[in-house]
């Protein structure tokens, strides 16, 4: 086999252990030296866990060898970022003030993949508290940075899964999007990311939940049939949550022709930075030549009721968290306005902010009565200075989705001109996640995107 050992997709890993052509050792191995070439540049992981790796990937060696493999996922490397629970690792949520939490059990999606034979090498930098201003910058581990420009940031607060998986350190990243931190960093990493509907992946036995029930666990991988692989993993429900409820394992099919998208160029009078313009009009004229309808015109929910209340969130559940903590002179310098933001609002604001949440499921549940998915770009602005925060119109295509719990999926699209990778998002009805994945799916094999490699 001709091509480097970590630079496998999961689902070739998938089918290789299965013929006998590699061994999860020898895989493992490769992806470690491969670290060890990259992570000086791109600052990763907030923790690494090689010896644990090493036990697992030895253990997938025996069962191939058996020919007893647990799942899917056996001899299969991953990240899990740095605010998901792994037994026996600290689970530090990117801050000082957590550097000696160690998790007493897995969270449930990773119980799931760990069932099926993953091998976990670590967990990866994250935004402080999963609240970052578009980079993943903290006092307690530095600056992760975009393996296509280590000077750029590669987005937040999934940064360190996806600078991973895009620089060849492990095919799947298991991240969280509490408000686009999966799709932002695919599409700054050219990338596939996928935030499922709310409760298709249960969680139990995770941090709190300080953002309401809008960050969901999800995958972010190089093509569409890993992150189709890792969704099966990790999803179904669970009786200790009860939003999991209605959920049933799903499978990749074909798309049908002639389905319906509405494309949104913009929203209000937020700018949209050229380069993604011009990229994500391209790829809707890319959908309409592969047999979908595509139309566009103007954002069908109202922004400016998004915009006045999703601050709320995010400030008073950070509030919560922190209430009891001595936590002046720990933490970034984003997060004592947040605070003081959450302190000030009362009951009534917060259940406001959920009221018009629910205002915001419904107009968009009125789209989809006319169309079958919605297309924005995946980010409003092209990655910049890692140090940095992101300008505000960044994250304007991604927390909307959040507030009304539905799957979206960020797609890689044609790069701009100087090889910075783009993304495009598109959302689907509440629970039809797999129609989704059927859409990247077509797009990809039009499209192809998988061979593009950083130069790092």
């Amino acid at each position: 086999m001709s091509k480097p050992l970590w630079s496998y997709s999961a689902s070739e890993l998938h089918s290789a252990y299965r013929k006998g052509e590699l061994q999860p050792t020898a895989v493992l191995e490769e992806v470690l030296k491969r670290n060890e070439t990259v992570n000086p540049n791109l600052n990763l992981f907030a923790t690494m866990d090689v010896d644990g790796a090493r036990t697992a990937a030895a253990e997938s060696d025996k069962r191939f060898a058996q020919g007893q493999p647990l799942g899917d996922f056996d001899g299969i490397p991953v990240t899990i970022k740095d605010n998901i629970h792994v037994k026996d690792l600290r689970c530090a949520w990117g801050s000082n003030l957590f550097l000696d939490q160690i998790s007493p059990e897995d969270e449930l999606p990773v119980a799931r993949i760990r069932a099926q034979g993953a091998v976990i090498l670590g967990k990866t930098n994250v935004s402080e508290f999963t609240l970052g201003r578009g980079n993943v910058s903290t006092l307690a581990f530095g600056t992760t940075r975009n393996p296509w420009n280590p000077e750029l940031t590669s987005g937040a607060s999934t940064g360190g899964g996806a600078a991973a998986t895009a620089s060849g350190v492990a095919p799947i990243a298991f991240g969280t999007d509490g408000g686009g931190s999966i799709r932002r960093p695919a599409a700054h990493n050219g990338l596939v990311g996928l935030k499922p509907s709310t409760g298709r992946v249960a969680r139990i036995n995770g941090l709190p939940q300080i953002l309401h029930d809008f960050e969901i666990i999800g995958p972010i991988a190089r093509t569409v049939a890993d992150v189709a692989l890792a969704l099966s993993a990790v999803e179904g429900p669970h009786p200790h949550d009860r939003s999991s409820y209605g959920f049933t394992k799903g499978k990749l099919t074909p798309a049908r022709k002639g389905l319906k998208v509405l494309y949104v160029p913009q929203l209000a009078d937020m700018p949209v930075e050229e380069p993604i313009r011009i990229s994500c009009a391209k790829a809707a004229e890319n959908l309409a030549s592969i047999g979908f309808e595509v139309e566009t015109g103007a954002a069908p929910f109202d922004v400016a009721l998004f915009e006045k209340h999703w601050p709320a969130i995010g400030g008073s559940g950070l509030a919560w968290l922190l209430k009891d903590t001595d936590w002046e002179g720990n933490i970034g310098t984003a997060y004592p306005p947040m605070i003081e933001k959450g302190k000030s609002l009362s009951a009534i604001d917060y259940v406001d902010a959920l009221m018009a949440f629910r205002e915001i499921y419904a107009q968009l549940a009125v789209a989809f009565e006319t169309y079958d998915f919605i297309m924005t770009p995946s980010a409003g602005a092209m990655p910049w200075k890692a140090e940095e925060f992101g300008p505000p119109y960044h994250r304007a295509f991604t927390g909307f989705v959040n507030s009304a719990g539905l799957p979206g999926i960020s797609i890689p699209c044609d790069p701009a001109s100087d090889g910075m990778p783009i993304g495009f998002q598109v959302i689907a009805p509440f629970g039809a996640d797999w129609d989704l994945l059927s859409v990247a799916a077509a797009y990809e094999q039009e499209f192809p995107w998988a061979d593009r490699w950083p130069n790092i």
